[in-house]
């Protein structure tokens, strides 16, 4: 278990390695000057360089690359142009109402898809079936943003049950935590459905039925436990969907996270602010994975084995 462990965090240092580059040569090809953004239109073209010269834009990118690597593994990414305040910080500052938002919707997946994914399974073919995965397949297709301006339309507007987002209630989370799990579940409830159906084809399920053992203890017992190996790698992934998704979602619902924040320093092309979210990012998904493997050869010894 150790070597396996060992290689899975020497795998993890070299896709963090490869995300900061990733990082890196993303936001200084895409997002423009931000010795410009920052001075305005107005600024001339002495001022702008002056600028950029102060910031440390005007050397090369070899060297930019290596300094940004020194500073990102002291977490140092800079300061942020439009509040003069360390990224980082700002970073931190947010981060655990993004984290709320997460945990949200990954609390409505866990507790909505498994279910969902066993009755259709177990109920193949019938409405109940059909019912569940074309919805989960219209979930699926639907943009979630889309989602959330509908869910705002009705439960805001029409119905005005729910408040429309901003604050860090309960009741500020619905929304946004539905519209942000939706796609997940989706996904979740049809692997579940499928790896259940093909469990409960398998040899050994066969023979605890011929054993005479009730129904329920046959699914919940022997189909269920063996069926969550998979299902347990493509959660792991729907946790970075969940990140990825959150900065579109934050930005409809008005939620104080990462994703406003650093949708608000794209416009401004402000650097250190769109890596410290990014690599806040990529590090959570990282280490998401990370436990996820961990989990996959805990519950799955087979993978240890074949590692070793």
């Amino acid at each position: 278990m150790l070597k396996y462990l060992g290689r899975r965090l020497v795998s993890a240092v070299f896709v963090l390695w490869g995300a900061l580059t990733a990082i890196f040569f993303i936001v200084r090809l895409g997002t423009g000057n931000p010795a410009a953004a920052l001075l305005g239109p107005d600024a001339t073209e002495s001022e702008v360089l002056a600028e950029a010269r102060r910031l440390g834009l005007n050397s090369s990118f070899a060297n930019q690359y290596w300094i940004f690597l020194k500073h990102a593994a002291t977490l140092n990414f800079g300061q942020s142009f439009q509040f003069g305040t360390s990224a980082m910080s700002l970073v931190l500052r947010r981060a655990p109402a993004t984290l709320e938002l997460a945990a949200g919707a990954i609390l409505l997946i866990l507790v909505v898809s498994p279910p969902l994914g066993i009755i259709a399974a177990v109920r193949r073919d019938s409405w109940w079936d059909r019912l569940i995965t074309s919805g989960a397949l219209a979930a699926q297709a639907l943009p979630n943003f889309w989602i959330g301006i509908v869910l705002l339309l009705v439960f805001v507007r029409k119905l005005n049950v729910l408040p429309a987002g901003g604050g860090l209630s309960v009741a500020n989370l619905v929304l946004p935590a539905v519209t942000l799990a939706l796609p997940s579940i989706s996904v979740l409830a049809r692997l579940v459905r499928s790896g259940l159906i093909e469990v409960m084809g398998s040899q050994y399920v066969q023979t605890a039925r011929i054993k005479g053992l009730p129904e329920r203890l046959v699914i919940g017992r022997h189909a269920v436990r063996n069926m969550l190996i998979p299902v347990l790698t493509v959660a792991g992934i729907q946790f970075g969907n969940l990140l990825g998704g959150s900065v579109v979602i934050e930005t409809v619902f008005n939620w104080p996270g990462l994703g406003s924040l650093m949708t608000n320093a794209a416009e401004y092309r402000d650097y250190a602010v769109v890596e410290a979210v990014m690599f806040f990012f990529a590090l959570t998904f990282i280490v998401v994975n990370l436990a996820t493997d961990i989990a996959y050869g805990y519950f799955d010894p087979r993978v240890r084995v074949e590692e070793e």
